[in-house]
């Protein structure tokens, strides 16, 4: 028997190769991007009284009214935006789940769609596992700006979907009104549809806004709007995610929604309305940008350079090339087994495995994890691996 490729990636992906690479050596795990920090108590509360009342059956597929409802709040109190929580959000099993289904919601065999790289792993083979082709369009190292030249010239009478990160994983970067402006400038006229994934909407640095897709009326009427409350709330092994679409896309989602994964843990689901609609923290970018500053203040006394300080998201892409010519994989492998220190290599996040001599840390960590982990960095030697 042989069983079908559905797509072209092969073994598992590199967050689950450094993770057991950190376990197996007792490193410190910078690699995959998940807090080592509790959540909220209040959080936790609403979950176990959620568990013990009358919330453990399935929940309505588009997901439970109140979460709905709590999150088109949310978005009005935010952004000052109307969101129908009946016709515009579907609650998600995560959100990767969720940009899986919006790919499948638009794409047929022999369509394309295009995708800014460096990339999420998961943005290529749900496209190929729809029959469609990707379209990978090189972002501008060592900014993460997008070219829109290369952009306007990969458009092709079969793009059907062209997806976005902001901020962006694994560098970083977040788009302004000015990208989204450019972007709406190319598609105008045509049937592309916009995947926004913005699961780091929150998390944002140095006094700037997120810009949301939502936000650009134009837009939004052809865009599937992506989040996670994992990446908000530090719980991200909850896997509970969301969409915001216009209602014909969210009809569309639905269709495929239903039979894919249908519904999301309730406990979970009410847990997250109560504390959207009771509790008011400061924003967490406050919070996650003291976390950067001080790795990055950290960073100073190792040889690693720090091209741009990350604009948003978990995320700092560092060079190592004042420490090693290695290619970025055989690095970070070296240095987990070495120093003692986990991070992800930048290039299987392209489809052609483009290595620009990065790696990737997450800093959403502890400050003693970021401080035993930069401690152990710090006894690299410029000259201990350059040849």
């Amino acid at each position: 028997m042989i069983l079908p490729q559905k797509h072209s990636a092969t073994g598992t992906t590199i967050f689950t190769v450094m993770s057991a690479l950190a376990q197996q050596h007792n490193a410190i795990n910078l690699s995959q991007g998940f807090p080592d920090f509790p959540i909220d108590e209040r959080l936790a509360d609403l979950l176990h009284e959620a568990a013990k009342g009358a919330y453990n059956q399935y929940s309505p597929m588009p997901g439970v009214p109140m979460l709905r409802q709590a999150i088109s709040d949310d978005f009005k109190r935010r952004y000052g935006l109307d969101v129908n929580a009946d016709t515009e959000v579907t609650v998600t099993p995560g959100a990767t789940y969720a940009i899986y289904t919006a790919f499948t919601s638009v794409l047929q065999a022999g369509d394309e769609a295009i995708v800014l790289e460096p990339a999420y792993d998961s943005y290529i083979p749900n496209i190929e596992m729809n029959g469609a082709k990707a379209v990978p369009v090189p972002l501008s190292a060592p900014s993460f700006d997008v070219d829109w030249d290369k952009v306007k010239v990969a458009i092709t009478p079969k793009t059907k979907a062209i997806i976005i990160n902001t901020p962006h994983n694994p560098t970083g970067a977040a788009w302004s009104r000015s990208d989204w402006d450019k972007l709406a400038e190319l598609v105008r006229g045509t049937g592309i549809y916009i995947l926004s994934d913005e699961v780091y909407e929150q998390i944002i640095f140095d006094g700037k806004e997120h810009y949301t897709v939502l936000q650009h009326e134009e837009l939004r009427q052809r865009s599937f709007a992506l989040y996670s409350f994992g990446k908000v709330f530090h719980n991200t092994g909850w896997k509970i995610g969301y969409c915001i679409a216009p209602p014909m896309l969210t009809q569309a989602f639905r269709r495929i929604h239903q039979f894919l994964g249908f519904s999301v843990n309730t406990p979970g689901q009410y847990a997250l309305a109560c504390y959207l609609e009771t509790v008011r923290n400061e924003p967490i970018s406050k919070m996650m940008q003291a976390k950067r500053d001080y790795f990055l203040e950290l960073m100073r006394d190792t040889p690693f350079t720090i091209h741009m300080p990350a604009g948003g998201s978990y995320f700092q892409v560092a060079g190592y090339e004042r420490i090693s010519d290695m290619g970025d994989m055989d690095f970070a492998k070296w240095l987990t087994e070495e120093y003692g220190v986990a991070t992800i290599p930048v290039s299987p996040f392209y489809s052609n495995k483009k290595d620009d001599k990065f790696v990737r840390f997450c800093f959403a960590k502890k400050e003693e994890t970021l401080r035993e982990a930069v401690g152990r960095l710090k006894a690299l030697s410029t000259a201990s691996l350059v040849k």
